[in-house]
């Protein structure tokens, strides 16, 4: 059934895309770019002497290392999300077919071959807070799939 009103209710009661959104849809290689940057988890781990290349490896040494990020806690959403983001960035550069997604209210996902969303920044922020789920391990479901 075709209502006009109701089309111009919902173009008036629909939220704007986020502006990461409308990048992404502009430039997803640049966003993907821009996701990858984790200014604030690359500073604070290497100071404690972890480098981190991208690799599944580097998931690993950032679940070893002391949880000291929770003694700041204004600053441990932010790093959670680096660690998020971080993960996403090792899952998408490192597992055939994994790719980013960047839904219309902001929200970074990363979306494997199978079609499953792996939610990286909700799991960063877990981690980032309570240790759990480890990043590697959910690289390691990623990487089965």
């Amino acid at each position: 059934m075709n209502i006009p009103f109701l089309d111009h209710w919902r173009k008036r009661h629909e939220p704007d895309p986020s502006p990461l959104a409308a990048a992404f849809d502009r430039d997803p290689e640049g966003v993907g770019e821009l996701l990858a940057e984790c200014e604030l988890l690359r500073a604070r781990v290497e100071r404690a002497g972890v480098t981190l290349d991208d690799s599944p490896r580097s998931l690993e040494e950032l679940d070893q290392l002391p949880p000291r990020w929770r003694d700041d806690a204004e600053e441990l959403p932010w790093f959670g999300n680096d660690a998020g983001l971080y993960l996403g960035t090792v899952i998408v550069r490192n597992v055939p077919g994994a790719r980013w997604q960047v839904w219309p209210n902001g929200g970074p996902v990363v979306v494997l071959e199978s079609g499953r969303e792996v939610p990286v920044v909700e799991y960063g922020v877990e981690w980032a807070m309570s240790g759990a789920p480890e990043l590697s391990q959910v690289y390691a479901e990623a990487a089965e799939e």
